[in-house]
């Protein structure tokens, strides 16, 4: 028993010097040249980032309904919604409402449709805190 202690122990200080080897007050200071290829690397890793597709969800509105009335929807069944004509909707991205805008017509393409953003929704309390 007293081997398996003694083990214990010599790993435990292992571990110790190993943690103080690598603790931040041990590294030495960033020269002028080491930030130089740290931005470089910095941005290049920001391009990668921007290059990752994102899924852009604009909200016209969402609607409540027991499922009886679900069942019962057809062809040609209007649904109301819960925003009004005229009224923002909701840009999303990742499930976060980042902007809101009016419905437009693309103008190169009269059979599309767009959004002109008016307002762009900044982050809120709990994502300003991470």
């Amino acid at each position: 028993m007293n081997q398996n202690a003694d083990e214990m122990t010599m790993d435990n200080a292992a571990a110790a010097a190993n943690a103080d080897a690598f603790s931040p007050n041990n590294f030495a200071p960033i020269s002028g040249d080491d930030h130089q290829l740290r931005a470089g690397s910095e941005a290049r890793n920001f391009d990668t980032v921007k290059r990752i597709p994102v899924l852009v969800q604009v909200v016209l509105g969402s609607a409540t309904m027991p499922v009886s009335a679900l069942i019962k929807l057809g062809r040609g069944a209007v649904v109301p919604l819960d925003h009004r004509v005229g009224e923002p909707v909701d840009v999303v991205v990742n499930g976060r409402i980042i902007a809101r805008g009016e419905v437009v017509v693309v103008e190169d393409d009269n059979s599309r449709f767009g959004v002109q953003l008016t307002e762009i929704v900044g982050p809120s309390t709990e994502e300003e805190d991470l």
